[in-house]
């Protein structure tokens, strides 16, 4: 376990803070490319979702991790938030209430080192970290840590705020298979892709943005259907459902998002998958704003 003394006494009791850690949401993932150290060049339009884990953390001697809500996920060394209190050197009792599939391509993970870094950072009254430090995390660190819509390209370290997004709610459907990260990359036909379409000033509405986005891609789709094809089923059940404007993989999968313009039809095609699909994960839930 990590831990530090930063100066304050550290059995006093302070209370506690609470940080929420938002699903970190691909709308296109393009692969642009693969550095010599085998690190994968990406330019992709990240959003983040109105759901996700919630991780609560106390001052404490030495940092401590107790997982909720996911029996196989461990608290072990190699966990990305106890690694984020590391990475800081400021130690807690943290409690993180798991709500996002594990392996699932929303940046569960990542969001939670995010909201650890977020959390350790007001609870001790310390600055974060440097850039490179929370890259070092995690290619997603940095964008959770935003907790911003933004075009994320490189590895993870350039990040661009996105043009004002008209109002969207989404719906995510994970068919309960955990997709390794690693499999998916390698899987891949080709790693030259072309970058994202230049991004416009603005869009006036849902439609307009879901017609920008037809003309993207998640270069990591077919591999991740060659290693779970359910996936493809997925999509298929999404595509269909009344209202979606787009229908597509997130990150590595397995969980695909269909757009929707209003919370009506998203709502009304969430109740319709969990009727369809009972064994599926599935929620609806609002684009967060800038």
């Amino acid at each position: 376990m990590a831990t530090a003394d930063p100066g304050a006494d550290p059995g006093a009791d302070l209370g506690q803070v609470a940080e929420e850690a938002p699903a970190k949401v691909n709308l296109a993932l393009h692969v642009t490319g693969r550095r010599p150290d085998g690190y994968h060049l990406l330019d992709s339009l990240v959003v983040f979702a109105g759901v996700g884990d919630r991780l609560t953390m106390a001052r404490a001697k030495a940092a401590s991790l107790t997982i909720l809500g996911a029996p196989g996920l461990t608290a072990g060394p190699d966990n990305l938030v106890l690694r984020a209190a590391s990475a800081l050197g400021l130690p807690a009792a943290m409690v993180l209430e798991k709500r996002l599939p594990v392996a699932s391509g929303i940046g569960g993970g990542s969001a939670d080192a995010a909201a650890a870094l977020r959390g350790l950072s007001r609870l001790w009254g310390r600055p974060l970290p440097d850039p490179e430090v929370t890259l070092r995390l995690g290619a997603d660190v940095p964008v959770c840590l935003s907790g911003r819509p933004a075009r994320m390209r490189g590895v993870g370290e350039r990040l661009d705020p996105l043009p004002s997004l008209p109002p969207l709610w989404l719906v995510l459907a994970n068919p309960g298979v955990p997709v390794a990260t690693q499999a998916v990359f390698a899987a891949l036909d080709r790693r030259d892709g072309a970058p994202l379409p230049d991004l416009p000033g603005g869009w006036a509405d849902a439609a307009a943005f879901a017609e920008w986005l037809s003309a993207t891609r998640n270069d990591l789709e077919p591999a991740a259907i060659r290693v779970a094809p359910v996936i493809a089923e997925v999509l298929s059940a999404l595509a269909a459902q009344p209202g979606a404007l787009v229908a597509r993989m997130s990150g590595s999968g397995a969980t695909c998002l269909a757009l929707f313009a209003a919370k009506a039809p998203a709502a009304a095609a969430r109740a319709a998958l969990e009727r369809a699909n009972p064994g599926w994960w599935v929620v609806d839930a609002p684009v967060l704003p800038a």
